[in-house]
């Protein structure tokens, strides 16, 4: 089985080296192909006004000037001559939770994977507080990894649909289990923008998020996570609405 490897943290980080090990679980045929620098929150962005370059760093290990989504889009295209069998994503430092997704260099790896027909996982670790850096653990996904990705490997997938998983920020032995559950929705709220100013007075702007906000007792993403559990959700890429086309057409008709 040929599974190709990559993220939206960069070719350096963490959290590839612990995906490549729970790879090797199911194949030594592993390719990997990675943003050169982080690309968080880069979501499916694809560079068309750049030139992106792509850099090999040992044998069947790539890295590429530009997205997650062109990292793929290149693997798939120049440096593999045949699919892979297998798309894994991750694993990111943090989560990919809820409408998160949307923004997820991460979700939108797999999300590429799947629109070139490859079955594609995204994988996150959740973290317990902001300012963890490269401190983020990732003993639960060591563990759990290679028990979520088996049997997925031949679990039929709907077309153009993917599979997003979320280990919990707890240690490995205090994982409760595996859920699988529907995408769940933040409280818009929580966004921050922080202002600064840089060392010529000029004010900056950074992004950020306060804790997680969302509604208990329901059977989403959040709420695996909240209770200790791997999070493992299908996403689909069709985002129509089927139910407001015939109300919409009613609208435009002579």
């Amino acid at each position: 089985m040929r599974i190709l490897l990559t993220n939206d943290d960069g070719i350096h980080a963490s959290g590839l080296r612990v995906l490549e090990a729970i790879a090797r679980q199911f194949s030594d045929d592993i390719w990997v192909c990675a943003p050169s620098e982080e690309q968080s929150g880069a979501g499916h962005s694809l560079s068309l006004s750049r030139p992106v370059r792509l850099r090999r760093h040992g044998e069947r290990r790539f890295s590429v000037t530009g997205t997650p989504t062109d990292s793929v889009m290149l693997a798939l295209n120049q440096v593999l001559d045949s699919p892979p069998d297998l798309i894994l994503s991750g694993i990111n430092r943090g989560a990919n939770l809820g409408d998160d997704v949307t923004y997820s260099g991460t979700v939108s790896a797999a999300i590429e994977g799947t629109l070139a027909g490859v079955r594609s996982i995204a994988l996150s670790q959740v973290y317990a507080r902001e300012g963890m850096a490269d401190t983020v653990p990732f003993a639960a996904a060591e563990a759990w990894g290679a028990k979520v990705i088996a049997p997925l490997l031949d679990a039929p997938f709907a077309e153009r649909t993917l599979v997003n998983v979320n280990f919990p920020p707890v240690a490995a032995e205090d994982v409760k289990g595996i859920r699988v559950v529907r995408q769940g929705f933040h409280d818009y709220a929580r966004t921050t923008v922080v202002e600064g100013r840089d060392p010529r007075g000029f004010p900056y702007y950074w992004f950020g998020l306060h804790g997680i906000e969302h509604t208990p007792a329901q059977s989403t993403d959040l709420e695996a996570i909240a209770d200790g559990y791997v999070s493992v959700t299908p996403l689909m890429l069709d985002l129509t609405h089927d139910a407001s086309l015939a109300g919409l057409s009613g609208r435009y008709s002579e």
